[in-house]
């Protein structure tokens, strides 16, 4: 895995390779407001069963079709308040959907996109999707302003870096986010307009082969505060003989210092798993030196067969003095499961393929709507 900040990396890739995959992401938090969602664009869909067994039948040569990634593209949108979902919407399809360029920053898929201003280094993202399994239109304009980059880079050095490519670019540490979302109800024509003062966070994904052939599990987190900013991540190779990879990025905001740790050693602990959760830690420990980070995954956000979001408690040790009360989000990914038919049948509930009828999707959605009507 290897990591960079350089924003030309931020350009699409146009990754060819089956298997490939490529995605960008966004996320804002009101605190005031309990409000917090995640945008994310793909070309290559890694999470889609669509995507994993049309992989799987052309690597076996039960087919001589291979698969494409930009006939797996996608637009994902996750709404919540107060930590209780409000709209959960993915949708994925061929390449005709999906529009880029090799030249300028920015992704559309169908009428949601977003484009950046490299003058004003910000971001513009306009959506626009209508969601019928759950009778909503969502339109929203929001602006994601960079308050601040990095400067840094490392390459995997794993088998002497002849590793297949995986990329994470940490684009945007840190932003402000502002603008509106609006949520119709088809049925009754009723809207709902959210103003978005917030603060958010962008990085961008990539790699040549699919996820689950070389990552074995990964946990990621954010948290902002008014003494200090951190972001973390942690990735395991499927490959044991491979050292895993681990970066701790602390902002001090009173000092205005970055400091930024990849020597850092891990710990995972109180481990949990269920049927549709993956096997995971609720508590991740990292330690540098003197800097001791601890994370308590608290409070389940969404969850999948592969897949874990969490708002989480966070608390610092450093330099003797202990830093508590910090709440950040949290991810948590184990490709692996993707691998399973079992978990793919139920993951097809939460993926709208377009073109493709999905008796899971539709049943899915139908229970969702009846406690989203419930819980008016």
């Amino acid at each position: 895995m290897n990591i960079t900040t350089k924003l030309d990396h931020e350009l699409w890739h146009k990754m060819q390779d089956p298997g490939a995959y490529e995605w960008w992401y966004f996320d804002a938090e009101d605190a005031k407001s309990g409000i917090s969602f995640v945008l994310i664009w793909f070309s290559g869909f890694p999470f889609s069963p669509y995507y994993t067994s049309h992989y799987e039948k052309w690597k076996n040569h039960r087919t001589s079709d291979a698969p494409l990634p930009a006939n797996y593209s996608g637009f994902s949108f996750q709404l919540y308040e107060n930590g209780q979902e409000i709209v959960n919407f993915i949708k994925e399809g061929r390449q005709e959907l999906f529009q880029s360029s090799c030249t300028a920053i920015g992704v559309s898929f169908e009428k949601s996109g977003f484009t950046h201003d490299a003058l004003r280094d910000e971001y513009t993202l306009d959506i626009d999707f209508s969601f019928p399994a759950r009778q909503k239109e969502i339109k929203a304009t929001l602006l994601f302003k960079a308050c601040r980059r990095l400067i840094y880079e490392k390459k995997d050095t794993n088998n002497n870096g002849r590793v297949p490519l995986h990329q994470w670019l940490l684009s945007v540490p840190k932003a402000d986010v502002e603008g509106t979302i609006a949520i119709t109800e088809q049925g009754s024509c009723s809207v709902r307009t959210i103003p978005v003062r917030a603060t958010g966070y962008h990085d961008h994904n990539l790699g040549a082969v699919p996820m689950q052939e070389y990552i074995s599990r990964w946990y990621w987190g954010r948290a902002f505060s008014r003494q200090l900013d951190l972001i973390y991540y942690v990735v395991f190779f499927k490959n044991n003989d491979y050292q895993p990879l681990a970066l701790l990025v602390l902002h001090d905001n009173l000092s205005q210092k970055v400091i930024i740790h990849d020597a850092v050693r891990f710990q995972e602990s109180n481990f949990r798993r269920g049927l549709f959760s993956p096997h995971h830690s609720r508590d991740l420990d990292l330690h540098y030196e003197d800097i001791t980070l601890k994370i308590h995954h608290d409070r389940v956000l969404d969850a999948g067969p592969f897949y874990l979001r969490f708002s989480s408690a966070i608390s610092l040790q450093r330099e003797g003095r202990n830093l508590e009360g910090i709440r950040g989000i949290s991810e948590f990914l184990n490709p692996g499961r993707l691998q399973s038919k079992f978990m793919r049948f139920f993951t097809c509930g939460r993926i709208w393929r377009d073109g493709r009828s999905s008796m899971m999707y539709k049943s899915y959605n139908s229970f969702k709507r009846s406690l989203d009507w419930k819980n008016r």
